[in-house]
């Protein structure tokens, strides 16, 4: 057959074909089978092919008068697998789950971690003294809390608690605010003996003049090394360089206008003193002389 004839072949046989809604039907017993598209085919006019064998099969009529409702693709001998059902995107799901929603794709919930147990009060001063004895500086309340993951709020009542009924039995220690921080301290009645204990002879001192400097910086914080010199009357760089290699005295950044470096004292400092923060330096005025103004005129 030439491709002229096969072209009027498919021509006709497309103009012959009739839509399934508009086929005559004839009524049929309802088959016996539960399978969906198993029925058997009204009696009626042969649903035609279209393309040859490769096409598949339209317009299959199961007499129900709807159109489309059996419009199955051909399955080339495969066997209908049992409780699959056509899904609305035209996708297959099994067991009511919507194709690409399986197993897998779901998140499984993890459960939030169990809160730590809260402390009974005697738990929670055995703990904090077994830290305060191993601690190399002070310790804030908030990382104690974290430690012991207990509220922040317990931690300081307690630790207060815990410092008044130390100094009520007079013990040769103490629990007090340092730095920032809680540490235990020897009382300074028994400072001798401590120093008799560790130095054991051996002692390294600051000098006057380091004594001099570290003063200046305490109560002039932030100062430059030009502000400390003119203050004192003498150069003090290598003295302000042996306040820095003990930790004492750090750089705390630059003047704006001159680019001088500024120094401000460690929280080392404050711990050697006892000190909570710089506020609680003595005040000065009872130590200055009285023709305080005199000299500072003499001097200019």
């Amino acid at each position: 057959m030439s491709s002229d004839e096969r072209r009027d072949s498919l021509a006709d046989q497309a103009a012959a074909w009739v839509p399934p809604w508009q086929r005559p039907t004839t009524p049929s017993a309802t088959p016996d089978t539960g399978d969906l598209g198993s029925s058997a085919p009204p009696e009626g006019p042969e649903p035609t092919k279209i393309g040859g064998d490769s096409d598949t099969t339209r317009g299959m009529d199961t007499g129900s008068g709807e159109p489309g409702e059996s419009e199955k693709p051909e399955t080339r001998g495969q066997p209908e697998k049992p409780g699959r059902v056509q899904g609305a995107a035209g996708e297959s799901g099994t067991g009511g789950v919507p194709a690409g929603k399986g197993s897998a794709g779901r998140r499984r919930a993890v459960p939030a971690p169990a809160p730590a147990p809260e402390l009974d009060d005697a738990e929670l001063r055995g703990a904090l003294e077994a830290i305060l004895l191993v601690v190399d500086e002070p310790v804030s309340e908030l990382v104690l809390a974290q430690v012991l993951e207990q509220p922040a709020e317990r931690i300081g009542p307690m630790l207060d608690e815990i410092a008044a009924g130390y100094t009520a039995a007079g013990h040769g220690f103490e629990l007090r605010r340092a730095a920032g921080g809680w540490r235990l301290y020897t009382r300074p009645e028994y400072a001798t003996y401590v120093e008799r204990f560790v130095l054991d002879g051996q002692s390294v001192r600051l000098t006057q003049a380091a004594l001099e400097t570290l003063a200046v910086v305490a109560y002039k914080q932030p100062v430059t090394r030009s502000r400390i010199s003119a203050i004192r009357g003498v150069n003090c760089d290598g003295v302000i360089r042996t306040l820095v290699s003990r930790g004492l005295v750090e750089e705390c950044g630059t003047e704006p206008d001159s680019g001088a470096f500024l120094y401000r004292t460690t929280t080392l400092f404050l711990e050697k003193l006892g000190l909570n923060s710089v506020d609680d330096l003595p005040p000065l005025a009872p130590f200055l002389p009285d023709d305080v103004e005199e000299l500072a005129d003499a001097t200019r």
